[in-house]
């Protein structure tokens, strides 16, 4: 191994432990049998079962679930319409006006939708957050299926088109099945940002209606504690079960394009 190496190696090594060091010791300390994060006194489950048995985090955990589901199921669908729109039609005013929720602020964004709901006279609740959750995912899941549809070769279509097929028949055996994988990776990135969001689930929330990341923003006012460090461990296995599964249904959903 040359000189150059090792130094690349070195970088390497801390640019890894910068990234994942802070999860390793989340993951420990979530088994620590004391109820301070400053020691380890021994390993134990019980932060787990206290955690199963809270009922506020489970109720939070289920908002937080249900809300991910209606976010990606909605915003894929008019994130994938949005995206071969914006591939297709070539309009300078479209991608401004998709993306740009996803480039201003997020507490911008989230004053913004409460004004609104406010205007409406809507109730704050799940329903809310479901809508301001599916606005700003709209945009990722458009980026995504657009950069697959630019590397997608369109002479199969033109094929297709030539054999005879409709442009219906053509968009659902030829273009669909080769854009899928930049679906399913715009539905798994709406519902982990839906999951993970905090600003603009604070703004639009309202009463009654707390979810994973409004929980723990109320635990660790007062401190961190294991019952955080444990449902952060779930959080994380769950995120890392999602890439997996993504990765089973379509290899490729995961690569650069």
């Amino acid at each position: 191994m040359t000189k150059q190496n090792k130094w690349l190696w070195a970088a390497a090594l801390l640019t890894y432990a910068f990234l994942y060091l802070p999860l390793v010791i989340v993951v420990v300390y979530s088994f620590n049998d004391s109820r301070l994060n400053a020691e380890w006194v021994g390993f134990t489950f019980k932060w787990y079962r206290i955690l199963f048995n809270d009922e506020q985090m489970l109720l939070a955990a289920r908002n937080s679930l249900l809300i991910g589901v209606i976010t990606s199921v909605f915003a894929t669908i008019f994130g994938t319409l949005a995206g071969m729109a914006m591939y297709k039609y070539k309009l300078r005013l479209l991608p401004v006006l998709v993306l740009t929720p996803i480039a201003i602020p997020e507490i911008l964004m989230g004053v913004s939708l409460l004004m609104f709901f406010v205007m409406l006279n809507m109730t704050l609740g799940l329903v809310s957050v479901a809508l301001a959750h599916i606005a700003f995912c709209i945009g990722f899941v458009a980026i995504v299926v657009r950069s697959r549809l630019q590397g997608m070769d369109e002479s199969l279509v033109e094929a297709a088109r030539d054999l005879g097929a409709t442009p219906l028949q053509a968009f659902r055996l030829i273009t669909m099945p080769l854009i899928m994988p930049g679906i399913i990776a715009g539905a798994l990135m709406a519902f982990t940002l839906s999951i993970d969001d905090f600003v603009i689930t604070f703004f639009t929330a309202g009463a009654g209606a707390s979810t994973l990341p409004l929980q723990i923003y109320s635990m660790i006012r007062i401190a961190v504690t294991p019952e955080v460090n444990a449902i952060s461990t779930l959080l994380m296995l769950l995120t890392l079960a999602l890439i997996l599964i993504a990765g089973k249904l379509a290899p490729g959903a995961l690569r650069a394009k």
